[in-house]
């Protein structure tokens, strides 16, 4: 049963281009396969998430990483009575905009679009989905509802006014200024819970797979897991119920336990809130001062702790250092190599290339290529075009 505070579907506010309705599909759900039909969605699968793709099969990739968050904002939503289909079109969709190499290339490509309007992923999944994807006969983009641009957009919270994260401070990224000059996306108010559900659906795969991708490189085990919080209590009840376990199966009941508690932990908070705040209305809950759907402050403050054990022992460790200063220098390379070069482009860029009046019409041109590109495309441009 749809909440009131929900997105109803038959109450969109549309699409950019009208279109005829679907006799058998709501809006919602056409966006969702949509995305899932993208390029840039079949892209994440060479994407990295934290290790680079090719560095052993069993890490997460963009993809596999954004199929999980989907599945935990459908989750969510089902139990709260919101949109499905909404939460899960903007889970699929939140990475869109990522580099190749993950963090560390988006941080590469954002210095050196710095004189020319910045880079974020967030920004380019809009530009993504509303201009970079050409497959459809009457549209540039994927046409989605206005409900799931702005989800996109600001599904971490407003990006302009009072109640705006210091952190966006300054001028918004151009590829966000552009979609939202054409669509006013309402950037100085919350989002739909819908929308907020995916923000910590990501919050939840990234703090649970990161965990176990990190145990599987061998960066560090469970004894040093036993002593940070959450996780240590995981491990003691498993070990407690299954003395003995053998490991493999141990790591994952442990892990397991931590996902559930993250899950549970969020769907208390956010019955609480709702239930004291009685939204009538998605504006109701786009009005409010903060978001609904969160962690437990108690919650919160151990998933820091673990964040901080993962940041030292994960994120910052030598051998991740040592690759995150390679591809660095992979996309140092290539994008400057491109805007002296623009020749070397593919065919199907030429026309944007002629489009480029000026300097930094050309070099958005390059980042969205580059910003395009796999971690092996990357690599194997890279070896191509300066025998590195």
């Amino acid at each position: 049963m749809r909440a009131p505070y929900a997105c109803d579907p038959a109450a969109s506010r549309g699409r950019r281009y009208p279109e005829g309705l679907s006799t058998f599909r709501s809006p919602f759900q056409r966006d969702r396969d949509r995305i899932i039909h993208s390029s840039a969605f079949r892209r994440l699968k060479h994407k990295t998430q934290v290790f680079v793709e090719h560095e052993g099969d069993y890490y997460r990739t963009r993809l596999t990483h954004s199929i999980e968050v989907a599945q935990v904002a459908r989750t969510l939503a089902g139990v709260l009575g919101l949109d499905t289909d909404l939460a899960e079109a903007i889970a699929l969709a939140h990475d869109l905009g990522h580099t190749p190499f993950g963090h560390t290339g988006e941080d590469a490509l954002a210095e050196l679009m710095a004189p020319y309007g910045g880079f974020d992923h967030n920004a380019q999944a809009l530009r993504i989905v509303t201009r970079l994807e050409r497959h459809y006969a009457e549209f540039d983009g994927l046409n989605l509802t206005w409900e799931t641009l702005e989800g996109i957009a600001k599904h971490n919270g407003p990006l302009t006014g009072p109640l705006a994260d210091p952190k966006h401070a300054g001028p918004l990224p151009y590829a966000l200024a552009e979609v939202n000059a054409e669509w006013d996306l309402d950037l100085s108010t919350f989002a739909s819970a819908e929308a907020q559900v995916a923000a910590i659906a990501d919050d939840v795969a990234y703090s649970h797979h990161d965990l176990h991708d990190g145990l599987r490189s061998g960066l560090f085990d469970e004894d040093d897991l036993m002593g940070l919080p959450v996780t240590g209590p995981a491990f003691a009840e498993v070990d407690r119920l299954y003395p003995g376990l053998e490991r493999m199966r141990r790591r994952h009941e442990a892990l397991r336990r931590v996902f559930g508690r993250m899950v549970e932990d969020v769907i208390a908070v956010a019955k609480n809130r709702l239930e004291a705040a009685q939204p009538r209305s998605v504006d109701d809950i786009r009005a409010m001062e903060g978001t609904v759907i969160r962690f437990s402050k108690p919650l919160y403050q151990e998933l820091k702790a673990i964040r901080a054990f993962l940041f030292q022992r994960m994120y910052r460790a030598p051998s991740v250092m040592r690759e995150r200063a390679r591809v660095t220098a992979v996309v140092r390379d290539l994008f400057p190599l491109f805007m002296a070069r623009p020749d070397l482009l593919p065919d199907e860029w030429r026309a944007d290339v002629a489009r480029a009046g000026d300097e930094t019409a050309l070099a958005r041109v390059v980042a969205d290529y580059v910003a395009g590109m796999t971690d092996r495309f990357a690599l194997q441009e890279h070896a191509r075009l300066t025998g590195g």
